[in-house]
């Protein structure tokens, strides 16, 4: 198996490569390891680097930027180019310590780890001998890290957000697009909202993407609130306690603001301007069938006392029945919410339509009709263009495959500080999909 091999020489300059694989017929070039050795420009311009690391590779990729940070995150950047997943770091016991840090922001569980340490015992160099125990490393990385972040430029152009002109201007809300962010990996860039750590893009970036919205959007540094999806149709009332998983979230706190991902499912924003309630959800086609929508109203009736006839909803981002297909026995399940919802029923894999659905069971539990801003609504900007159609605009699973990005939709209360109308910050008219112009393209090494 084709590996990295990373030597570091900032917190082990006595380390060197061990012996690679036999050269021959049998193994070939491609048996040799990518070498890559990380000193930094400082160390590097102070040191050097040992000759002997690079005995036994063909040619070494030397990380020598400004800080480890942007180093660790050059050396993803190859990786990814590469397609590798497995690392081996010869190291010291402290270059352990703190480059685990690192790579807890860094990279994710797709990324095996193979840490081979040194022995210190003969060695007089200060860093190969420094104790793990002296200090702890964590703080002064997540810092180092989030700075280097925060400086990288936006790709494919700037920050756009679709606004709703049913939710009113008490409330902040918008559904986010997938430009103007750092994430580089292809399916991923560039506004990637969402991290998992069965996917490539690691907690630190989205982070520093969530960041960037909340700059853009005006509630930072007010904290995110996401739903925990798990495809159903439970809610969660904020303050009380939370469960390990839901698909909705109602409150009528200020200073919080609640998020539902989409990336082909629908981010759904509920607000009663009477009662000054909010709420959140996450609706899929599992979520639809189970009444994930109608679930958050009712939350927001029985624990806030809002009046069903009050409360407006708009439907975000989302794969439309153009592109959505499913088994035709779970096809009739739509069919028997409304006939409409499936154009064809006839066909082995019904297209589906999955925000009409959500439209139905809403008026049918109450919701005005006037009162849900989708894709059937054309008085208004809209607010609920295709995710599947729109590749330069919007992240989608059925589009995309496993490692796909997240757009959200979020909504919060504002406080009696902040100004009633959203800044003008060059959003572009809601419903018309962003282009990049070919001004930025993702960062590959």
């Amino acid at each position: 198996m084709c590996e990295a091999v990373l030597l570091d020489l900032i917190h082990g300059c006595c380390l060197s490569l061990p012996p690679g694989p036999a050269s021959g017929p049998a193994s070939g070039p491609a048996s040799d390891p990518h070498v890559f050795l990380l000193c930094g420009k400082r160390h590097r311009d102070k040191n050097g680097f040992p000759c002997s690391s690079l005995s036994s590779c063909r040619s070494a990729h030397v990380l020598d930027s400004g800080s480890t940070a942007e180093s660790l995150y050059r050396f993803k950047q190859t990786v990814d180019e590469l397609d590798l997943s497995s690392i081996r770091v010869l190291t010291s016991p402290r270059g352990r310590a703190v480059l685990r840090v690192y790579q807890e922001q860094l990279f994710t569980d797709v990324y095996s780890f193979d840490y081979q340490v040194s022995s210190v015992d003969n060695c007089t160099c200060p860093n190969c001998a420094c104790s793990v125990h002296t200090d702890s490393p964590g703080e002064g990385v997540l810092e180092e890290v989030s700075s280097f972040l925060q400086q990288l430029p936006a790709l494919k152009g700037g920050i756009t957000v679709l606004r709703s002109t049913l939710i009113p201007d008490c409330f902040g809300h918008g559904f986010s697009t997938r430009t103007g962010g750092v994430s580089y990996i292809p399916t991923l860039s560039s506004l990637n909202l969402f991290s998992s750590r069965r996917r490539r893009d690691p907690g630190a970036v989205v982070q520093e993407n969530r960041r960037r919205l909340a700059l853009h959007a005006g509630f930072h540094p007010q904290p995110l609130c996401m739903v925990k999806v798990n495809h159903a149709s439970d809610v969660w009332v904020l303050g009380k306690v939370e469960p390990e998983s839901y698909d909705g979230i109602v409150t009528n706190r200020t200073g919080v603001v609640l998020a539902a991902p989409g990336a082909d499912c629908m981010p759904i924003l509920f607000a009663d301007p009477v009662s000054k309630v909010i709420g959140a959800a996450h609706s899929g086609w599992k979520g639809t069938l189970m009444g994930v929508a109608m679930t958050t109203v009712e939350a927001m009736v029985t624990e806030f006392g809002c009046r069903v006839s009050d409360i407006v909803v708009a439907v975000g981002p989302s794969v439309g029945a153009c592109c959505f297909t499913l088994e035709r026995d779970q096809a009739l399940d739509f069919h028997r919410i409304h006939p409409d919802c499936v154009p064809d029923p006839e066909s082995a894999k019904p297209h589906v339509n999955i925000r009409l659905a959500n439209r139905v069971l809403l008026q049918n539990g109450g919701i005005l009709p006037e009162h849900i801003h989708d894709d059937t609504v054309t008085a208004r900007p809209g607010v609920t263009p295709c995710t599947s159609c729109h590749p330069e605009a919007f992240f989608s699973h059925r589009r995309d495959g496993l490692n796909f990005g997240t757009q959200v939709g979020f909504l919060w209360i504002k406080g009696a500080e902040e100004p009633t109308r959203p800044p003008s910050d060059g959003t572009e008219e809601p419903g018309r999909p962003p282009s990049d112009g070919g001004r930025h393209q993702p960062k590959t090494v």
